[in-house]
């Protein structure tokens, strides 16, 4: 017969229907865990680790490695924007990375100073909770597509700055990261907020072993005559000029960064709780009295 020779997408199969050619799926071989932003965020994973082994007695050698870490964090974003990288894993990475050195700082920083640990874990509970909500808030009711770092404008001008302009969030966030820094390096060097610098620790001190006061030797270093031990000793002789400095120029911006965090939490659990009276009010709740569950 002379009739036109059928497409693909026309022929039938055994039961008459039309069938089409399966899709093949595309495999472009990309990698994701080995994207240069995560490559980058492992580097800082490292860094971090490596600025708690030395936390506790080099702190020359903490500040310098955890300042490196933080200062990686505007690379990696500049990295996923130049090499067109951004994932939704580099991003949890990125801000898991985040709140954990923070938080490991800050409970150093709540152990050296005992007084003042409510304010420290008040301020590890308020960093994570924040972000924690934003989160959660911004996957449950803007979508899995949605970043959280695109705040409407009508919903917080703050937040929308924050994130939006990355000059204001590097700003922000490093100064706060420099501030703890510097109340971790006046934690071994200023008698004023750690008056037990001044006592010898060879005098009857009551002092616990491992206080900035009273040093021990780390089991990370084997010989007391080690260069760790060395640094361990010149430690409670650092000056506190240059971090009384440091922690008076980042105070302000420590303090507006807390303050973001907490108009984040408040509004996102705003936006959640408007999710929440729409879906009760999609399945028409609270029922009325006398009305059953069907």
């Amino acid at each position: 017969m002379g009739g036109r020779a059928k497409s693909p997408r026309s022929l039938a199969n055994g039961n008459g229907r039309a069938t089409s050619p399966r899709k093949q799926e595309v495999d472009t071989g990309e990698n994701i865990f080995l994207f240069i932003p995560n490559v980058i965020g492992y580097s800082r994973i490292v860094l971090a680790v490596a600025s708690l082994y030395y936390m506790p007695l080099h702190p020359r050698t903490c500040s310098l490695l955890y300042s490196i870490s933080c200062l990686l964090d505007a690379l990696d974003g500049l990295a996923a924007r130049r090499f067109e990288q951004s994932t939704k894993f580099g991003a949890v990475l990125d801000m898991v990375t985040d709140r954990c050195t923070t938080a490991c700082l800050l409970v150093f920083l709540a152990s050296a100073w005992p007084r003042w640990s409510i304010i420290f874990q008040g301020l590890i509970s308020l960093d994570l909770a924040s972000h924690y909500m934003h989160m959660y808030a911004t996957l449950s009711m803007g979508g899995s597509g949605q970043s959280h770092k695109k705040v409407d404008q009508s919903r917080s001008w703050l937040l929308n700055m924050y994130y939006s302009n990355n000059k204001v969030l590097f700003t922000l966030c490093a100064m706060n990261e420099l501030c703890f820094i510097a109340l971790y390096l006046l934690s071994f060097s200023s008698p004023t907020l750690s008056p037990s610098l001044l006592a010898p620790a060879n005098e009857g001190s009551s002092l616990q072993p491992g206080t900035p006061a009273v040093p021990k030797p780390s089991m990370l270093f084997t010989s007391p005559w080690s260069a760790g031990a060395m640094e361990m000793a010149r430690s409670n002789k650092m000056d506190s000029t240059v971090p009384w400095f440091l922690a008076a120029v980042s105070a302000p911006f420590m303090i507006v960064k807390q303050y973001i965090n907490v108009v984040q939490l408040v509004k996102a659990s705003k936006w959640l709780a408007e999710g929440d009276r729409l879906e009760r009010k999609r399945l028409g709740l609270p029922r009325r009295k006398g009305e059953k569950t069907q």
